[in-house]
């Protein structure tokens, strides 16, 4: 395949998902712009992950810390580019990550929260931060317990902590082989919790990461 005709395809690809999830956001009776797609380019290489910001996408999402690193580097030409840490961050990968300037998806304790709070502060930067929650109960997943997070948010309030970070939101991803209904019903529970934590905290929460690649319309529907 040609660099033009790969460029087409994903051209062609953008525009179907721009598609789905316009006419999935009205079918729930939400305003489309209120959705960001984020483009997963975790699989791909600088190249195709270029040609889908030609396309149209400059929300860019990433798992392993080293490629955000290493993408974002070689793409500092593409101007607007949002970076999002979708993957497991350990915390000696936190202070390169942070100069990425990336919205964190999957904070799923409180040493990784205290981690890049403490990174931020130094460098001066405030980082976005999704809280990551483990809704399904699954023991083989990370994230927080959903009643542990009324806790954490209030701790990050605290005025005598000096904050690099701003919580915008919970994310959240199904159980493992989780048919769609169930999926959309656990996504609705995460859209509840964050609904109670703005409502006891007074804190907005604007943003609800959830669901994959196969599940975003489901994830819609429930609100992400």
């Amino acid at each position: 395949m040609t660099e033009q005709q790969t460029q087409q395809r994903i051209d062609e690809n953008w525009q179907f998902v721009k598609q789905q999830v316009c006419e999935t956001a009205r079918a729930s009776g939400r305003d489309p712009d209120s959705v960001r797609i984020i483009g997963v380019s975790k699989y791909v290489d600088e190249t195709l992950t270029r040609a889908l910001t030609i396309a149209g996408c400059r929300d860019l999402g990433e798992s392993r810390p080293q490629l955000m690193w290493q993408k974002s580097q070689a793409m500092q030409d593409v101007i607007p580019l949002s970076w999002h840490m979708i993957g497991h961050l350990q915390r000696n990968k936190v202070r390169r990550s942070l100069r990425c300037k990336p919205m964190i998806h999957s904070v799923d304790s409180k040493r990784v929260l205290a981690a890049i709070n403490e990174e931020a502060v130094l460098q001066e930067v405030c980082i976005a931060v999704l809280l990551e929650v483990n809704i399904s109960g699954d023991q083989a997943k990370t994230g927080f317990l959903p009643d542990e997070l009324e806790a954490v948010i209030e701790a990050m309030l605290d005025s005598n902590i000096k904050s690099g970070i701003e919580i915008q939101g919970l994310m959240a991803m199904a159980g493992w082989g989780t048919d769609l209904t169930a999926a959309r019903r656990q996504f609705e529970k995460t859209r509840e919790l964050r609904d109670r934590l703005e409502l006891a905290s007074g804190c907005p929460l604007p943003e609800l990461s959830m669901g994959l690649s196969g599940e975003y319309q489901a994830a819609i529907l429930a609100g992400s």
